[in-house]
């Protein structure tokens, strides 16, 4: 089985209070006192204590569009990826020229070359390493991401792969945008970023990492006639977030049998999982996945935990949990866990994961 080797979370040196960044935000834009008073009170209910951002906050109201952002993306995001994938290589004991594959993904910035390709120099990964830059997938992109690496490592058992997740979601902000999803997604997203390393289970690594998780197996499930229910639009301004109200209503009803089906297919139910790493989409989402799984509150403590330190951080949130999970309380051996993540489609990633 594909053994996880290394997972290493980065965030941004800004870092602000909830408050801070609602006070700034409303005079960003033009809202009228009633769309502050929404505001505030959101900013009260996301869950969210502090958040990592890409750039000092008095620095957002001078971008002057979507170009002037996209650059800060990828300078910010060509740092913040070469700490989080040092630091996971180091982890894994491996150097980066061993690595045979490289996944990157992010959803809050474009680049061409992919942040990956840039990044390869600075790093000495190895001319023939093969990319794969992924856009798209949003929250789900790290449990996906892993899915990825354990699809190409299943026909490379001696190889080595590497997840990097960035997701400056802070860079999307829309100043004019007075939309309840436009004022939600500023109450809840953060900055950060997260890389994991992989082996193949014929690779001398698989044997040293005995007290770190080896991927079972995976699943992915997307809905149909749900694309419009998370998302961008993406025009002139940049990204503008698209963030259906009745999400939370999805997630009750159908990630429940979802993730009994894939547990059962191997003889498993809920009460056996050790561990749940679930991505936090917010508080909303989060009760219901609680409730379609029946799972005992301390259950997704760390998800709740990471959501108030650091906010939603899309596909590197999930990372961030799992090396949470790593450092924090790690589940005996034997014991099995849970990767979960939601996003764009809509759709759902699953990952087994056994200690």
């Amino acid at each position: 089985m594909t053994r996880i080797a290394g997972v290493h979370g980065v965030l941004p040196p800004h870092r602000y209070e909830q408050h801070e960044i609602a006070d700034a935000l409303a005079t960003m834009g033009t809202e009228s006192a009633g769309e502050r008073g929404v505001r505030n009170r959101l900013s009260g209910t996301a869950g969210v204590r502090t958040r990592g951002l890409a750039l000092p906050l008095e620095r957002y109201a001078a971008l002057s569009g979507f170009g002037e952002a996209n650059d800060s993306f990828i300078t910010t995001a060509l740092e913040l990826g070469e700490q989080a994938v040092r630091g996971a290589l180091d982890e894994a004991g491996l150097r980066p020229g061993d690595v045979d594959l490289v996944v990157s993904t992010s959803v809050t910035g474009i680049a061409a070359p992919s942040i990956e390709a840039r990044l390869a120099g600075r790093l000495g990964l190895r001319p023939d390493v093969v990319r794969v830059p992924i856009f798209g997938l949003g929250c789900v992109a790290g449990a996906a991401g892993i899915a990825r690496l354990h699809d190409y490592l299943a026909g490379r058992p001696d190889g080595v792969a590497l997840l990097l997740s960035v997701e400056l979601c802070s860079l999307t902000l829309q100043r004019h945008d007075a939309s309840a999803a436009n004022l939600v997604a500023g109450s809840l997203f953060g900055d950060g970023a997260a890389a994991l390393v992989a082996v193949g289970p014929r690779h001398p690594a698989a044997g040293a990492q005995d007290l770190a998780p080896a991927v079972v197996a995976t699943r992915s499930h997307l809905y149909p006639g749900t694309e419009h229910l998370l998302g961008w639009d993406i025009g002139d301004g940049g990204f503008r977030i698209v963030l259906g109200a009745d999400l939370p209503d999805l997630v009750r009803r159908h990630l429940g049998p979802e993730v009994r089906a894939f547990l059962a297919d191997h003889d498993l139910k809920p009460q056996d999982v050790a561990a749940w790493i679930c991505h936090p989409g917010g508080p909303k989402v989060l009760d219901a996945v609680r409730e379609s799984l029946d799972l005992p509150a301390r259950a997704l403590e760390l998800t709740w935990r990471s959501l108030a330190e650091v906010g939603n951080l899309s596909s590197a949130s999930v990372l961030h949990i799992l090396r949470d999970t790593l450092d924090l309380a790690p589940p005996l051996p034997g014991s099995t866990g849970l990767l979960l993540a939601m996003g764009p489609g809509f759709c759902t990633e699953l990952v087994l994961l056994r200690w």
